[in-house]
């Protein structure tokens, strides 16, 4: 029997993406599926604690298991900035192409490009809350070279690679993302319970 599990995101090209990397012993349902069209606030300083946010509202407010995400990317360079605040880096209309150029900009005289890409995850299945995180390593290139993904997929060079999460395309990105690192250790969870 499949399990059933809420990711709580609005996000559609997370649910995409997440869709094709979890196996197929888990049906993955939407906030749309679950009729929640409230934007969960993201009030934490952490990715931790604003993935516990989002599970914790699900799970208290629709009594199903669920889990949620949040990601950001750090930039030694920038003392970890944009971290928790990357899908507001440029202000809070989420938009990916203003937080890309504002990036760039900030690190336009620097040397030191080291990034990563980290994804905390929180499940709460039977009331208990579990976390797993992924983390992948590399730099930010000097401008936006690709066409797919989000975000900031279009600068951003994964370790052991010279083109962009942009220009790899999905079928490598649903490998070796940070996000496919922390989905790959909650499937991993499920299958053990």
């Amino acid at each position: 029997m499949k399990r059933k599990l809420v990711f709580a995101t609005n996000n559609l090209h997370k649910l995409e993406e997440v869709s094709a990397i979890l196996s197929s012993q888990i049906e993955l349902l939407s906030l749309n599926d679950i009729n929640c069209h409230v934007d969960i606030p993201e009030t934490a300083d952490t990715l931790e604690g604003n993935a516990l946010l989002k599970s914790r509202f699900i799970y208290e407010q629709y009594n199903i298991d669920c889990f949620a995400d949040d990601t950001g990317l750090e930039v030694e360079a920038l003392g970890g900035a944009p971290g928790v605040y990357s899908a507001r880096y440029a202000g809070d209309n989420h938009n990916s192409e203003a937080n890309m150029l504002k990036l760039l900009n900030m690190l336009k005289d620097q040397n030191n490009r080291k990034a990563q890409f980290r994804t905390a995850i929180s499940l709460i299945i039977n009331g208990k809350e579990y976390l797993f995180e992924g983390i992948i390593k590399g730099k930010i290139g000097n401008f936006k070279k690709g066409n797919s993904g989000f975000g900031y997929d279009p600068i951003f060079i994964p370790e052991g690679y010279n083109e962009t999460f942009a220009e790899l395309g999905s079928d490598i990105k649903n490998k070796i993302s940070h996000r496919a690192l922390a989905i790959n250790k909650l499937c991993e969870f499920l299958h053990s319970l």
